[in-house]
């Protein structure tokens, strides 16, 4: 009868009821006791065995090379006098073999953020390095006259330190006239060693011409960026280089990977100015 039938009905949905309440609880209790269930895996990067800093992982071993990047934000009417005063207190600590730093690179930004200067500076010696040739210019009187002349010309300035990536070339003096390109990626926090990973093989698609310049990761400063520079011939020359690339087998796949790695990305063009010794 009906009386029958509703009950029936009312047991059997007790029953998956409860059955199913069984089954949630089991399992909330499976995934917090297995750390390698399927659901995590869903979402938690598999990290390297090795144990060690990305930095030792990623940098040159050979060397002991810290460099650091300067961005210094010129007021406009000041930009010629500040590339003249740069290229004169670069080329003293040049000529001091005291100072144990060079500078790589110095540039003037083409497209990217106007009246922006960029400054690479290469410490041989790592840490150790640049703190004696901190110490040292704390105590030279015409660096810190040179500093108090520079202030005035600055809007605002910041500072990266950085090594390089292993797979990648030292960065060497070369003839100009070239056109370079810094792309900058700010990547998501515990990516770097897959990103090093992937573009350690994806770097020889971007050889041709001879383009790769140098690598870099940040240190000290904003973390979990790297810094990428590349020279040109020329604008059109970026373009056919670029594109060349993607009819290298492997380099869809380098791309494909490394996109999801990135928070965000800035490509700055820059103008090597007359004193730099990447031209």
């Amino acid at each position: 009868n009906m009386a029958t039938s509703c009950r029936s009905v009312q047991s059997a949905g007790h029953v998956l009821y409860r059955c199913s309440v069984y089954l949630h609880q089991a399992s909330r209790r499976f995934s917090e006791s297995n750390d390698k269930g399927w659901f995590r895996s869903l979402f938690v990067h598999k990290v390297d065995a090795r144990k060690d800093a990305h930095s030792n992982l990623l940098s040159k071993k050979e060397t002991s090379n810290l460099y650091k990047i300067q961005f210094h934000n010129v007021k406009p009417e000041c930009l010629d006098e500040y590339n003249n005063l740069e290229a004169e207190v670069q080329r003293r600590l040049h000529q001091d073999q005291d100072f144990p730093c060079e500078v790589v690179g110095s540039w003037n930004i083409w497209y990217g953020e106007q009246d922006q200067a960029v400054h690479l500076w290469r410490y041989r010696g790592g840490y150790p390095a640049l703190t004696d040739c901190l110490q040292k210019l704390r105590v030279n009187k015409e660096y810190l006259e040179f500093r108090k002349e520079r202030a005035k010309m600055l809007i605002s300035r910041q500072n990266q330190l950085l090594l390089e990536f292993s797979f990648w070339n030292e960065p060497l003096p070369r003839k100009g006239p070239n056109l370079y390109e810094l792309r900058t990626y700010n990547l998501k926090p515990g990516t770097m060693l897959e990103w090093g990973n992937r573009w350690a093989r994806a770097i020889k698609h971007r050889q041709e011409n001879n383009e790769a310049v140098g690598g870099f990761f940040s240190q000290i400063g904003d973390l979990y960026v790297v810094h990428h520079l590349w020279a040109y011939e020329s604008l059109q020359s970026r373009e056919e280089t670029r594109n060349s690339a993607w009819q290298k087998e492997g380099w869809d796949v380098n791309v494909y990977y490394t996109v999801p790695l990135v928070r965000s990305m800035e490509s700055r063009l820059m103008i090597p100015t007359k004193s730099s010794p990447l031209q």
